[in-house]
């Protein structure tokens, strides 16, 4: 029910919304007019009179940019959350997600006007429109805010709900309905399995029933919404409770709060119809996944046009002043465990692997990965190459081929992996990347353990943004050589 009602709202909002911002337009004709007679900055392009006439007709031959802004606006709005919990959203966050949108609106205003050729379309013009449609929508928006707490504070609209249980999840969700009382939501009572709970008071609301009360409960009183927040041993329960709510025409919802992750999020699912409880350990969405693959493909590409010239020469570098193949290859972990081959220039002598073994005892890198700052076995030539990550570069062909990402944790070496302990191995989770915050922090003077937590923080932070900032700093670090051995 509450559902359908903030259906019902946010189309009316969305409605307000298209009339505030074809207003705009109107209204900027005649500031736009009036600006220019009254500075003499002379007459705008296909006005013909201070009226509404004059208005109507300018319009007709700006109609094109009208038809792409208002829906271009409404639509960013709906895809940043602008309407999405909107009673119970803070306005300032309102404001900042109107003002965002509204830059990129006139972005694509912008784009119709340059590609159309519109010369004649007056820049000041498009400038007062999106401030007045700016200041528009904000006022309409606390317009909307103020008459909903006033219309729910009265009583109006109320939604009244039977909240099954009264431990302590119970009372959770009794703390947040009464701290949103804007939510419009009203509750009549208690209900709990437990025969000497009965008539006592939790939270302030009585306790009126058993769940085999419900339909008395709900016959004998004004029910809208039953609320199901039980322990998980009740769910088989409850099941006949719900089934009566479904033939009297009750909406009833269970609580799916039934486990507490310590990382992962609970997030409702379906599979094949079938509803599912999600437990996501990442907070990447698929359009960030698919924004990130796109950049990698773009950006790999042109790296390697770029850094052509610093290939050709680490290739001659590499066969000039040492035996054997110019790549080195290794199979490594990556994203849950796949394995793949990846690709390097090869910086050390021939048979280097083997002789790892021998300098086990000299590693200065605490946990299962291998680090040593004077490393015996890289030759003169991969020194260099290391020192400005030049023996990366192949690895863009890893990240072409989807093997790995520009930025993302290191791909371990599988034997390293086995020996990892199990909070470590979140870090396969993600593809594996070229750089990512111990690339850019340090890189060799880290401990294991602070390159793992490091690791984990891009994944619990993960962002396009973070992306970004990392590629950025990442090239900081190649020209200065910092961190490197």
């Amino acid at each position: 029910m509450v559902r359908e009602k903030e259906a019902f709202l946010i189309r009316l909002m969305k409605v307000s919304d298209m009339i505030i911002v074809g207003g705009a337009f109107i209204a900027a004709y005649f500031v736009t007019v009036w600006i220019k007679d009254y500075l003499d900055l002379g007459g705008l392009a296909f006005a013909s009179s201070f009226s509404f006439t004059g208005a109507v007709g300018f319009m007709r031959q700006h109609l094109v940019l009208v038809l792409v802004t208002i829906p271009t606006w409404i639509g960013l709005m709906s895809l940043d959350g602008v309407y999405l919990n909107f009673r119970t959203k803070l306005f300032i966050e309102t404001g900042f997600r109107v003002l965002r949108t509204g830059l990129v609106s006139m972005l694509a205003l912008g784009s119709v006007v340059f590609l159309l050729k519109m010369d004649l379309t007056s820049r000041l013009y498009v400038g007062i429109f999106a401030l007045i449609a700016f200041g528009g929508l904000v006022v309409e928006k606390a317009f909307w805010k103020k008459f909903l707490d006033y219309s729910y504070r009265q009583g109006y609209n109320l939604v009244n709900i039977l909240i099954v249980g009264s431990g302590r999840r119970a009372q959770d969700f009794i703390e947040l309905v009464n701290a949103h009382g804007n939510w419009g939501l009203r509750i009549v009572g208690l209900v709990d399995d437990d025969p000497k709970l009965l008539g006592k008071r939790v939270m302030n609301y009585e306790i009126i029933g058993r769940i085999r009360d419900i339909p008395r409960i709900i016959r004998e009183g004004v029910i809208d919404r039953v609320i199901f927040v039980v322990p998980r041993l009740w769910l088989d329960r409850i099941e006949p409770a719900i089934e009566h709510c479904e033939r009297e025409g009750i909406n009833s919802e269970v609580c799916v709060d039934l486990f507490e992750p310590k990382l992962a999020q609970l997030v409702p699912s379906n599979f094949a119809g079938i509803p599912l409880i999600a437990f996501r350990t990442s907070s990447a969405k698929e359009w960030q996944l698919f924004v990130k693959r796109m950049m990698d493909i773009i950006l790999s590409l042109f790296a390697f046009l770029v850094f052509s010239p610093a290939l050709i020469f680490a290739m001659i570098g590499i066969k000039a002043t040492s035996r054997g193949p110019i790549f080195f290859r290794q199979v490594r972990s990556g994203k849950n465990g796949r394995k793949f081959t990846l690709y390097k220039f090869r910086s050390m002598v021939v048979g280097a692997e083997i002789r790892r073994k021998a300098l086990e005892r000299r590693n200065e890198m605490n946990g299962p990965a291998f680090k040593m700052r004077r490393d015996p076995r890289v030759t003169r030539f991969g020194r260099f190459m290391r020192k400005f990550s030049i023996d990366e570069l192949p690895q863009f062909f890893n990240v072409l081929k989807g093997d790995m990402s520009l930025v993302g944790p290191r791909p371990a070496i599988p034997a390293e992996v086995d020996l990892y302990e199990s909070w470590q191995r979140r870090r396969l989770s993600m593809k594996p990347g070229i750089t990512c915050i111990w690339q850019v922090s340090g890189r060799n003077r880290i401990d294991f353990d602070r390159w793992m937590e490091m690791d984990l923080q891009y994944i619990d932070h993960f962002s396009i943004w973070l992306d970004l900032k990392l590629l950025f700093r990442t090239i900081f670090v190649v020209l200065t050589g910092y961190g490197a051995s």
